[in-house]
């Protein structure tokens, strides 16, 4: 099919006169129609604002100099960027020359010279900016909060000037270091990077793009035809080094000013685990519920990392209705890391730390030079051996109470960060989780109340040797 040029895009435009020497000059010529595209593919990389575009056409050629058109008008396209090359037929057809027009700016033309008189297949292949893609998730807890219901989508927008017709989709999950493939290809060094011209960092930096971009790019093909071949969108996934590309089975059409949302991931039911935690640098001083799944094949997940994100979840209310949790970000997930959600604090779950008898002993006077250690029993001091201090131990008793309204049992966790030289004396169990934060767990009863009691051992001036915790389990 045919159609007339009436508006500035992407044109690859041939003549179907006979060649002569007189239409040599590209710019001499009325070109007036342009052949449908037969595929085109987007490879979005956020992260960069980039995108890899692959389309291709089939072309009439007469033998001699058949002169072909790229306009870009009204587009983001990146001209530097823009490649032909010959999928069949390469060995009969040869890019001559490549001319930008005085006179016709954002357009260029190609000279193929041709020993054939019959079709082939071109490949177009540009960056472009302005196309971007975002991922969210829609999760539906079930009433008794032990399964959640996991859902995928990307949604695709479109502001780079030019449409994208029955287009395959491929998008970019991770970074990939542009900088790093820019000084190898330049051979500078990392700091030398920005020194370079705008010009020619530029093309470098489209050439690592491309390279990135192109490697397993055949994986799954233009998808031509695919939506009479599957019901459901789904991804193919492809790991390539430090990010992986999912390509959007089938195609869709990217309309220029718009977006469009298409499912990544089919629902499945995913094992859910709800806990308590108390992490006051994470979460505030407050005790949070939350939901916590994991990204593994265990739970029907797994197969790849999870791109950044807004996740919505929502519970089964028992009432053939749902209640909404939560709208939270996600970072990436990669693959056997756990998804987190923080759906605040819970009103039948109550948390409060009492602080109580707090005394001190060890010590340290220093007395005409010397430190003199002051004997102290049961808080009380039983040698005075004047001058000043310069150094004790600072005891405190903590008891943490916790009420359970709920009618299920709840998992406890609470994380507490203890700067200085610490030593925590308890009965709970209490393991490090690095060397100033200690983390407590429990199990409290459907209707029950529980005290979880530790005391503080703070080694302070000339007592305090290093700044770490020390856990001595005194049941």
């Amino acid at each position: 099919m045919m159609r007339p040029i009436l508006r500035n895009t992407l044109a690859a435009l041939l003549t179907v006169a006979a060649c002569s020497a007189a239409i040599a000059r590209a710019e001499n010529v009325d070109l007036s129609t342009v052949p449908d595209r037969d595929t085109v593919q987007l490879t979005i990389y956020n992260s960069e604002d980039i995108t890899l575009v692959r389309e291709t056409r089939k072309i009439s050629f007469k033998r001699g100099v058949n002169p072909l058109q790229f306009s870009w008008a009204n587009t983001l396209i990146d001209p530097t960027s823009v490649e032909l090359r010959f999928l069949t037929h390469a060995d009969k057809l040869d890019v001559l020359d490549t001319t930008f027009p005085h006179a016709k700016p954002q357009m260029l033309y190609w000279n193929v010279g041709s020993e054939l008189d019959g079709e082939a297949t071109i490949e177009i292949t540009y960056f472009t900016s302005g196309i971007s893609w975002s991922a969210d998730y829609v999760l539906v807890a079930d009433r008794d909060e032990t399964t959640i219901a996991f859902e995928g989508f990307v949604r695709v927008f479109n502001n780079s000037g030019e449409e994208y017709d029955d287009a395959q989709v491929r998008l970019v999950v991770g970074k990939i270091n542009l900088v790093e493939k820019i000084a190898q290809l330049a051979r500078v060094s990392m700091e030398e990077v920005s020194q370079l011209s705008k010009d020619v960092s530029g093309k470098l930096k489209n050439d690592a793009a491309k390279y990135w971009m192109y490697r397993n790019g055949e994986v799954g093909g233009f998808g031509g035809g695919a939506r009479d071949r599957y019901d459901e969108k789904e991804i193919i996934k492809e790991g390539l080094s430090e990010y992986f590309i999912f390509t959007i089975e089938g195609t869709e059409t990217i309309a220029n000013g718009w977006s469009k949302r298409m499912r990544s991931l089919k629902p499945v039911d995913v094992p859910l685990k709800i806990q308590y935690r108390y992490r006051e640098v994470e979460y505030g001083p407050q005790l949070v519920r939350m939901y916590i799944m994991r990204n593994d094949k265990a739970s029907k997940l797994g197969t790849t990392p999870l791109p950044d994100g807004t996740v919505r979840a929502f519970r089964d209310n028992g009432r053939d209705g749902l209640s909404f949790l939560v709208a939270q970000p996600i970072k990436y997930i990669p693959i056997g890391d756990k998804i987190e959600l923080n759906l605040g604090v819970d009103s039948e779950v109550t948390f409060e730390l009492v602080k109580g008898r707090v005394w001190r002993d060890h010590l340290w006077n220093s007395v005409g030079g010397a430190n003199v250690l002051r004997r102290v029993d049961d808080g009380k001091i039983a040698v005075d051996v004047g001058g000043s201090v310069v150094g004790w131990d600072e005891h405190t008793y903590y008891i943490q109470h916790v009420r359970n309204l709920t009618d299920q049992p709840i998992e406890l966790e609470i994380r507490r960060v203890l700067p200085g030289h610490i030593v925590f004396r308890n009965a709970l169990g209490a393991v490090l989780h690095d060397y100033q934060t200690v983390q407590m767990t429990a199990t409290v009863l459907a209707g029950q109340r529980a005290e979880m009691r530790y005391e503080l051992v703070q080694h302070m001036g000339r007592n305090e040797k290093q700044a770490n915790v020390k856990i001595v389990d005194v049941r």
